[in-house]
């Protein structure tokens, strides 16, 4: 049972926004890149794991979690009767090799990665330390698991909880509860690591950015196109020909204008600058009024969800 959905992660949200509004730098591209990817691994395992785990069992995905002022984050928890398993999701591709506790690329120059084993072990002792905390002293178990098909790793130690991708659905039917079923506790537990979650703690590094350097506009949800015409209630994408709601783009542009501007309040004439003035502001104030809480008065109204 899915107990908490995934969502984009807010990095690869703001970096997937700036991409469509302004020249990214090289390693900015690369990161990007590296952030789809690895957006793309947790689907992956999200759909193996959704299709094998019907029994009894609470899946919470993508947790920012405390503990004693750090923050640590797990790609999948799953909560089974007996055990909790911590799982790290990995998309990588290629072949790689291991060596004294390190990973590296089997391509020359073999290039240094981040061993993704030590992130793991981080985690799992935060969340025991976390666990405790919080009066519950049920077995944990982490396991590094790689979803690409196409990846291989060399001199692969046999004693790391590592799991390969064919060997995943054999992974998942292993940690099925046979007999035991779920009780009230568990549910308890899952709802206090759903509160505790964290989705704006300070976990990402975004590349410097500017209002004025950004283009203006209001993307197509299909192609990303700021290109569009109006005819009554819709826009048409002059790309994709796509039909939308005038209504569906302005909140979807509130919605970017508030990842990427935080500190700015939300006002008929900001939403309209913003979208590059291709929408009246009679329209926009209408839809704000429409699904926002209003602030303030007359010319010093702003808005707020």
């Amino acid at each position: 049972m899915i107990y908490k959905a995934r969502t984009i992660p807010r990095e690869l949200e703001v970096y997937q926004l700036l991409n469509s509004r302004k020249n990214l730098l090289e390693n900015e591209r690369k990161h990007l890149y590296a952030l789809q990817k690895g957006y793309e691994g947790e689907l992956l395992f999200d759909t193996l794991t959704y299709s094998v785990m019907k029994a009894e069992c609470l899946i919470l995905n993508d947790l920012l979690l405390p503990h004693n002022k750090n923050t640590f984050q797990i790609d999948s928890l799953i909560i089974v009767p007996e055990t909790i398993y911590i799982i790290e999701v990995k998309n990588f591709e290629g072949d790689y090799f291991y060596e004294q506790d390190r990973l590296y690329t089997r391509v020359p120059p073999h290039s240094e990665v981040t061993n993704p084993l030590i992130q793991l072990n981080r985690s799992e002792s935060l969340f025991r330390q976390l666990l405790q905390q919080l009066g519950n002293n049920m077995t944990i178990q982490s396991y590094l698991v790689f979803v690409n098909p196409e990846f291989t790793l060399y001199q692969a130690p046999i004693n790391k909880q590592i799991v390969y991708p064919g060997q995943i659905n054999r992974f998942l039917k292993s940690i099925l509860p046979i007999s035991s079923r779920l009780d009230n506790n568990h549910y308890v537990l899952a709802d206090k690591l759903k509160s505790l979650h964290n989705p704006k703690a300070p976990f990402y590094f975004p590349p410097s950015y500017q209002y004025d350097e950004l283009r203006k506009g209001i993307p197509c949800s299909y192609c990303d196109s700021l290109e569009f015409t109006t005819k009554g209630p819709y826009c048409y994408c002059l790309v994709c020909s796509k039909k939308e709601t005038m209504e569906k783009r302005i909140l979807r542009i509130v919605h970017h204008f508030t990842m990427l501007f935080p500190e700015i309040k939300i006002t008929t004439n900001a939403i309209f600058d913003w979208g590059s003035g291709k929408i009246s502001k009679r329209v926009i104030r209408r839809v704000l009024q429409k699904h926002l809480n209003t602030k303030g008065v007359h010319q010093w109204s702003y808005y707020e969800f």
